[in-house]
């Protein structure tokens, strides 16, 4: 679709200076700008950009000076970068404002859809499911008996969704996220083996939460895994049963959290983080990657690193001292020597 400079103006209550009338019909990074693109520059790092770009529109700050002539048709806002993120939302809306049924697809007829919906072909939707409106189900998806999934939720091709699972508003769930599968639950036996422990609770996922690609959050053995509004998970993630993720909490790739462990609220944690189970994680916890946590922190607002972690400052000393040690090494071998041939 095409767009003037002064429909997107309008959008982003932004000021034209240059060609009101100037179309676009793509985005592009300031630097690899081509005709009939819009792009935007926040950073000072990239303002000699402007003076070269072959895009059409740019977006800049009210603040900003050129110092030099500059071809571009501009649109001045308060802030660039929050008015280039309005915009690539409003392109994802239209790009995904997809509407109806395709065939073949499975809908049973005890299921309940709400208007301004899209299911995709090979999509199966089991009975007693309950669906908001503008929702989208994309190709292949499976969504399981008895599930409730709210408003403006997004679910892109191959997400699997076991029964009972609850889902909110304003959720994205890319593809093949899995929601609800067992949790890992066995009991050893008097033969050596383990017999499995039924897995009869759900997962209840809030509103506004996205879950990465291939992400997979198991359901409770008893009562909910749950993940709280606002939660951010990259792909690659293991949620395992019973664990509680604290709303607005945002988590990295190849993160693997045990059992009925509880992360607090506004927490970070970077990637290939390993969580032992039945741990707390307090509020505005920070752990950087590759850390293991064995045992819960006492405090909120930590920042650990480490395996296993420590707060970051003593993880920092304690690396200069681990960069020292085969220098350490050498004169403890030296003064070893000169001891034993006194």
């Amino acid at each position: 679709m095409n767009f003037t400079a002064t429909q997107i103006a309008t959008l982003l209550n932004g000021e034209i200076v240059g060609d009101k009338l100037v179309s676009v019909n793509k985005l592009s990074k300031i630097e690899e700008g081509e005709k009939e693109s819009i792009s935007f520059l926040s950073n000072d790092k990239y303002e000699k950009y402007i003076y070269t770009t072959k895009a059409s529109i740019v977006i800049i700050n009210k603040s900003f000076l050129p110092t030099k002539e500059i071809q571009p048709t501009l649109i001045k806002v308060d802030d660039a970068y929050i008015a280039f993120t309005q915009l690539l939302e409003f392109y994802n809306q239209n790009k995904n404002n997809k509407t109806g049924v395709e065939s073949p697809s499975f809908i049973s007829k005890s299921a309940k859809i709400g208007e301004n919906h899209y299911i995709g072909a090979f999509a199966y939707i089991g009975e007693n499911v309950k669906i908001g409106e503008n929702v989208k189900i994309y190709p292949h998806v499976y969504i399981g008996d008895q599930v409730s999934i709210g408003n403006n939720t997004t679910l892109y091709a191959g997400v699997k969704v076991y029964s009972e699972t609850i889902i909110g508003n304003d959720c994205v769930l890319h593809s093949n996220a899995v929601i609800g599968s067992d949790g890992f639950g066995f009991a050893p036996t008097e033969n050596d083996d383990f017999t499995k422990i039924p897995q009869i609770g759900n997962v209840i996922i809030g509103n506004k939460v996205e879950i990465g690609a291939d992400t997979t959050i198991d359901r409770a053995t008893l009562g909910s895994t749950q993940i709280k509004n606002g939660v951010k998970l990259d792909n690659l993630i293991q949620i395992a049963h019973n664990v509680v993720v604290g709303k607005n909490t945002v988590i990295a790739a190849q993160t693997g959290i045990a059992g009925s462990t509880k992360i607090g609220e506004n927490c970070m944690i970077g990637g290939q983080v390993a969580i032992a189970g039945h741990l707390e994680i307090p509020n505005r916890t920070k752990i950087g990657a590759k850390s293991g946590i064995a045992g819960s922190p006492k405090k909120e607002g930590l920042t650990l690193q480490g395996s296993p972690a420590i707060d970051i400052r003593n993880f920092f000393r304690s690396s200069a001292v681990f960069k020292q040690l085969p220098e350490l090494k050498r004169q403890l071998d030296i003064l070893t020597k000169k001891i034993n041939n006194n």
